[in-house]
């Protein structure tokens, strides 16, 4: 891999992951959640209600694509962005005080509408939003629904990308609007884009496991398996953008392979008594 490629790759991930978990952490304390679709944390219907969510989400963004063209898609995009970086901002930023979240989030809507072409800016805002993202899903949903969550995701990337392959048009046509729905990595031959999903999801299971850890295994040890599942994902992403930066101009899905060695690493943390 291109070390510009992995240096930029490390650096997106592990700061979303730092920061999120961070958050997490902050959400745990204050006690924040939301519902998804059942008060119980641990019920199933939550992860399939998220799931239907990002199908709905993904149905309407695909209607948008197909219907809007030019400028009327680049204003609805960026509306959407808009509200995604605003809402993530408060989260994060919300460690500070409530008063901060509001003009952190404020000063990103600012920035990105004032330099909407700015790769760096669009990565910056991206790690915010996948962090407030990935940190409010994990602490309001149990460890056992997010692993069946993300299998189901899983799955779906891999039926997304190569049968229906509905996920490489929305790729194609999201990509160069420069929005924060996807992490830029650019190198001197070619700009890889890195979906938020393959680094919101590790952080949303991370920050499940680490809302139960904190009930039941006393610091700092109670990170061990958090850090164990962001590992391990880290290093499905890696093998799979290893793999496409020797053949650029196709799609992988990366979750899949994530997916497994999360699983795989929060095994062997449980057994291991973390």
């Amino acid at each position: 891999m291109d070390k510009k490629l992995f240096v930029q790759l490390f650096a997106v991930f592990f700061a979303t992951q730092a920061i999120g978990l961070i958050t997490a952490q902050n959400l745990l304390m204050q006690g924040v959640s939301v519902t998804i679709v059942n008060e119980d944390k641990e019920s199933l219907e939550n992860s399939f209600g998220l799931f239907g969510y990002i199908l709905l989400f993904t149905a309407v963004l695909l209607v948008l694509l197909r219907v809007l063209k030019g400028k009327r898609l680049f204003f609805v995009l960026k509306a959407l962005e808009i509200m995604a970086v605003f809402s993530t901002s408060i989260i994060v930023f919300s460690i500070i005080s409530e008063t901060a979240g509001i003009i952190a989030g404020l000063a990103m809507v600012v920035a990105r509408i004032a330099w909407p072409k700015n790769v760096w800016l669009r990565n910056t805002s991206s790690v915010i939003a996948g962090a407030g993202a990935g940190a409010l899903i994990g602490v309001s949903i149990g460890v056992l629904p997010v692993i069946v969550f993300i299998i189901l995701l899983a799955a779906y990337d891999y039926i997304a990308v190569f049968k229906t392959k509905h996920m490489v048009e929305i790729a194609k046509n999201v990509a160069p609007q420069n929005m924060s729905f996807t992490y830029a990595l650019p190198t001197k031959d070619h700009q890889f884009e890195l979906g938020t999903g393959d680094i919101v999801i590790p952080l949303a299971f991370a920050s499940s496991v680490l809302a139960e850890n904190t009930q039941s295994i006393a610091p700092p040890a109670h990170v061990i398996a958090p850090i164990l599942i962001i590992l391990a994902s880290f290093a499905g992403l890696f093998l799979t953008l290893e793999y496409l930066s020797k053949r650029i101009g196709i799609a992988l899905p990366a979750l899949p392979p994530q997916t497994i060695l999360m699983i795989i690493a929060f095994g062997i943390a449980r057994v291991s008594g973390f």
